[in-house]
């Protein structure tokens, strides 16, 4: 109901990317970006309960920022005051920059997919933007620091992405009515023949990112068997959604993209 999860995920997989490249990134990157990532996903549900009324909404989540819609808001407020007071003090002009060109498509996607395309039959599934966006978002900083790290983060934000695409498209076959009813455009709703595509797509990335862990290496190898055991535990969920229902199996698809927090533990013990 906080919107936690998002930054939590966020957050593992900038830690996985950068040191892929070979970077360590500061305490600072990594708040800046859990913030703005709770942010935008905090402002997307608060949209989302300004705009519908009480008796229609099907989610605790959306009904939370319903109830509690000024509290959220002044919170909201400031964080984002102290988000952006945070990132003009630590971060250098080039990081500065490389977020500015993150946040844009992230404000045209709350504008497009929440008022302006809301019902559009063509509009970018709404799925496919969230990976993108997420990606960018993990990896701005990262390319800022190091121009030509794309050759060691490409396998791993690939996969990324690409999980992040899968989380959300599971997460829209299990609540297609509920965006249906909040009148939302989803990929189910949208592509209803994707149906059996998108439940073999953690196994076909577990698959994918085992067949990277062969060749590579040292970071690059953890990061892809993290994306692998993310993508079978992903698989595993969808699995039992009809056991567990819909709101566990979300919190679930989550839960289960949080294996980066592994290796970040073990290299906190070892302080490596």
């Amino acid at each position: 109901m906080l919107s936690l999860d998002a930054p939590a995920v966020a957050v593992a997989w900038q830690w996985l990317v950068a040191r892929s490249a070979g970077d360590t990134l500061a305490w600072h990157h990594h708040v800046v970006l859990g913030v703005s990532v709770w942010l935008a996903y905090s402002a997307d549900r608060w949209i989302e309960g300004w705009r519908l009324p009480a008796d229609q909404m099907q989610t605790q989540r959306h009904l939370f920022y319903l109830q509690h819609r000024w509290t959220t808001f002044v919170g909201w407020v400031t964080m984002l005051v102290a988000a952006v007071g945070l990132a003009v003090h630590t971060l250098s002009l080039r990081e500065l920059q490389s977020g500015l060109l993150v946040l844009l498509p992230v404000l045209l996607y709350l504008l497009s997919h929440q008022l302006v395309h809301r019902h559009h039959p063509l509009r970018v599934p709404k799925e496919m933007c969230v990976a993108l966006l997420f990606a960018a978002g993990v990896v701005c900083f990262t390319l800022a620091r190091i121009p030509n790290a794309w050759s060691q983060v490409a396998a791993p934000l690939g996969l990324f992405g690409l999980l992040c695409f899968t989380d959300c498209a599971l997460i829209s076959l299990w609540e297609h009515e509920v965006d249906r009813h909040h009148g939302q455009t989803s990929l189910a709703l949208q592509y209803p023949g994707s149906r059996r595509l998108v439940r073999l797509l953690p196994w076909i990335i577990a698959a994918i990112a085992l067949g990277f862990a062969v060749t590579e290496s040292g970071p690059l190898r953890i990061a892809t068997l993290c994306a692998a055991a993310s993508g079978v535990l992903l698989g595993l969920v969808d699995r039992r959604h009809p056991r567990h229902g819909r709101q566990l199996s979300r919190v679930l698809a989550d839960v289960v993209l949080l294996t980066p927090l592994v290796p970040w533990g073990l290299a906190a013990l070892l302080g490596s």
